[in-house]
This record gives C-alpha cells, sequence and structure tokens, in this order.
C-alpha cells in the first residue's frame, strides 16, 4: 500500500532538517579541534565566532523585517542589562571554555563528557520551577553520571584540565539554557524567534569572554605570525577565512536548530541529538583515532539510556493533562506565524508544539 503523498513529504522534510543539523552540528566539532591543532588560541576564535554571529543575525532580521513587513523586536537598554546579561554571561562562558578544551582532549571525550549537560539543566529546571519533581529523574542522572564515570575510567587519552574544563562548560550549559528558557518565555521581551535573540545575545557574550581572552591570549596572539606578525598577505587571509567559516557553521547550527525544533518538535530534536552522539563518535574513532574501549561503549550505551529515559519522561508529560514543563505566558506576533500543512490549512498543534520548552542537545 503507498504512503499517502503529505505523510511522505513531511517525512522527506524531516529527514532533510536533521541532516542539514547533523552537518552543522558535528561539522563545527571537528572543525574546531581540527583548527585548535594549528591554532592554539580558541578564545579569539570564540570571539570571531560571536562577531560572525552577530553579523549573521543582524543581516537576518534585516531581510525578515524586509519580507513580513513588521519591525523586529529592539529591547530597551534597562531590559538589555538585566534580563539578558546572566543569559549571555552563561552562554560566553560555556562557548569559551568547550573551544578552550579542544587543545586537551579527544573528541570522543568531549562529546561523552558534554552530553552530561543533562543532568545541570535537570538540576536547574527544578530550581526554577521549570520542571516538576519525578522520581525517575534520580535514575536518569544514575544512568548518565554512571555512563560518564564507566567511559573516563582508566582512560589512557583521558587529560584532567580538559575534561574538568568541560565538565564546567556543562553545568555552565545548564544555567545557559535554562535561563534561555526562560529569556524566550517571557512574552513582553519579544524574543521568542532565536535569530532575535543570537542578535541581543551576541555583543553581550562578546563583552563577558573579552577580559578573559585579554588575560590568557592577547600577549602571545599580539606576537604570533598566525595573525599580527605575518610576513605575507597569504596567511592572514587564511587565518580570517578558517575563522569565519567556523563563525558561520556556530551560526547555521543555531539556526538549523531553531528550523528543526519549528518545523518539527522539540522531542525531534532530542531524539536526534543521540543519534548524532553516536555518529560523533562513531567518525572520532575512524577519522581522529581515538580509541573507544568495550567499557567505553558501555558507558556510552549507558548513557543514552539515561538520556533516552529522560526524553521519554519528557513525551509522557508533554502529552498529559498536567505538564512538566510550564507554559509560555503569552503569545507573540512571531509565534503568530503559522504552520502550513501540505494542504494549506494552519497547523494549531504544531503553534503549540513551538511554545514547549526548548531543551536543546549542546553540540
Amino acid at each position: 500500500m503507498a504512503l499517502p503523498l503529505p505523510f511522505l513529504c513531511r517525512g522527506i522534510r524531516t529527514l532533510g532538517l536533521v541532516f542539514l543539523y547533523y552537518v552543522f552540528s558535528i561539522g563545527i566539532t571537528f572543525y574546531n579541534k581540527w583548527l585548535m591543532k594549528g591554532f592554539h588560541f580558541p578564545l579569539f576564535m570564540t570571539l570571531v565566532h560571536l562577531a560572525v554571529n552577530f553579523l549573521l543575525s543582524a543581516l537576518t532580521r534585516v531581510l525578515m523585517q524586509r519580507w513580513s513587513g513588521k519591525p523586529r523586536v529592539v529591547l530597551s537598554w534597562n531590559d538589555y542589562l538585566r534580563k539578558v546579561a546572566p543569559t549571555a554571561l552563561a552562554t560566553a562562558l560555556d562557548i569559551g571554555l568547550s573551544n578552550w578544551s579542544f587543545l586537551f582532549i579527544t573528541i570522543s571525550l568531549y562529546t561523552m563528557t558534554k552530553s552530561s549537560a543533562v543532568l545541570f539543566i535537570l538540576l536547574f529546571s527544578l530550581l526554577f520551577k521549570l520542571e516538576e519533581p519525578n522520581p525517575f529523574l534520580i535514575l536518569v542522572v544514575l544512568l548518565i553520571s554512571g555512563g560518564l564515570f564507566m567511559f573516563t575510567y582508566r582512560a589512557t587519552q583521558f587529560n584532567l584540565q580538559g575534561f574538568l574544563m568541560v565538565l564546567l562548560a556543562s553545568f555552565l550549559g545548564g544555567i545557559r539554557w535554562t535561563l534561555t528558557q526562560v529569556l524566550m518565555q517571557k512574552a513582553d521581551l519579544g524574543l521568542q524567534n532565536p535569530v532575535d535573540a543570537m542578535f541581543h545575545l551576541q555583543p553581550l557574550m562578546f563583552l563577558a569572554l573579552l577580559p578573559l581572552f585579554l588575560y590568557n591570549e592577547a600577549l602571545s596572539l599580539s606576537s604570533s605570525e598566525k595573525l599580527f606578525r605575518v610576513t605575507s598577505l597569504p596567511p592572514l587571509l587564511y587565518s580570517l577565512f578558517t575563522l569565519g567559516v567556523g563563525g558561520s557553521l556556530a551560526f547555521g547550527l543555531g539556526y538549523s536548530e531553531f528550523l528543526l525544533v519549528s518545523r518539527t518538535s522539540s522531542l525531534t530534536l532530542s531524539i536526534s541529538g543521540i543519534f548524532k552522539e553516536i555518529c560523533t563518535l562513531l567518525l572520532a574513532a575512524h577519522l581522529m583515532g581515538d580509541r573507544m574501549s568495550p567499557i567505553k561503549w558501555l558507558g556510552f550505551g549507558v548513557c543514552l539510556c539515561g538520556i533516552s529515559l529522560h526524553v521519554g519522561i519528557k513525551t509522557y508529560y508533554s502529552r498529559s493533562k498536567v505538564p512538566s514543563v510550564k507554559p509560555l505566558s503569552g503569545r507573540s506576533s512571531e509565534l503568530e506565524l503559522p504552520l502550513l500543512r501540505p494542504d494549506g490549512d494552519r497547523c494549531e498543534d504544531s503553534a503549540a508544539e513551538e511554545e514547549e520548552e526548548t531543551e536543546i542537545t549542546l553540540h
């Protein structure tokens, strides 16, 4: 029996969005690791990425405004500094430490440790009362932390400094995504669209990371032949080009996550993130020579069970009468844009799904 054409089209569209998300997420992980082999200035690289993200988000806002004919939101300085600054600080440190860790650890250890961000997201979601307490959450914590312990147990490619950096980044990631959810839930701010959120976050993130860069890298970068002491123009252009490509990948990752969530659901993104971690580890073992022992694979499997259980719990509560996550307090004009079914009707269910918690698995 042939599948209905609308169902087939939705399936192809979803697979295409998942593939796009995989390209940017896996791509930027391997790209940053490759770049760090010859360019030992991760904080400067992150600052360039933030500048590129700001320029691209500003350009996207202009194009969206001309397309819709509606002005984009611009926050007042009071709201900007009081309500956006904490999220920007946590996000900047999360990304900066994650990129910094590539100087010390393998992609497989980075991927596995970064998956522990789910634990901290759960913790801060409970503290901010975005998540209802549930006895199964204890099992989720035990599975993920147990899997992480098995993965790092007697690992020959283990580096304590890099591991602690990623673990601290995961902790900050829990704060980051919790504050991001709170920020996007405030309908009066009008930052439900991630492009608007990225546009407002990047300048404060740049300023938050700048002192750390000046303390750790500014002096050595000023005397490096990679940028400021180049003897010819081609090496300088090559360095700027490689940094710009990384910034474009970072922007593409954020926007592909938004497309996947808005056109499907946050559950689809969570499930896709699980398989993305598997693909990343397989590629790291094949391309980068990361050694994966049986106990490492077992630890990774235990961790995936914990993440899968968490996704299952979210699915159950999102479909029950008592949701596990509080819905948005209001709806902005941005969320009123219709998602069209193949027959052209407004999809109210999809619009409602966009108001659920945007819980993103970190790249």
